[in-house]
């Protein structure tokens, strides 16, 4: 089974940019839509604005106002983490608070250029 996350974007130009600069690849970019691979099971779709109200039954939300949802990428350990999303900030996203460590876990937090909420996730393996 495989999954396509769908946001709305303001500038798909520039969306595009910055989870390019992220490190990922783009895949079946058209018009008004782009899919930003996490890997062979999971996909980001970047929709225009318009294209997604068009599949929405409800009023878009505005992801700067109100959180719809938290998108956590998983990977393999804490430098990973950092480097991630230093480049979420650099690409022009916006830092969410500072990383947060527990016996389980670490993590960051970042908005990207829509305000979509992102966190990047290692799990810690019990000792």
């Amino acid at each position: 089974m495989q999954l396509f996350v769908n946001l709305p974007v303001k500038d798909l130009a520039r969306s595009k940019a910055f989870f390019t600069e992220l490190g990922f690849t783009l895949f079946g970019a058209a018009d008004d839509m782009a899919s930003v691979v996490v890997n062979d099971e999971t996909q980001v779709m970047l929709l225009a604005e318009p294209t997604f109200a068009s599949y929405a039954h409800r009023e878009v939300g505005d992801a700067t106002k109100a959180t719809e949802a938290i998108l956590v990428l998983g990977v393999e350990n804490e430098a990973r983490v950092d480097e991630l999303a230093a480049k979420a900030v650099e690409a022009g996203g916006t830092a969410l608070g500072g990383a947060r460590r527990d016996a389980f876990r670490y993590q960051r937090a970042f908005a990207d250029l829509d305000g979509h909420h992102w966190e990047v996730l290692c799990l810690v393996q019990p000792s």
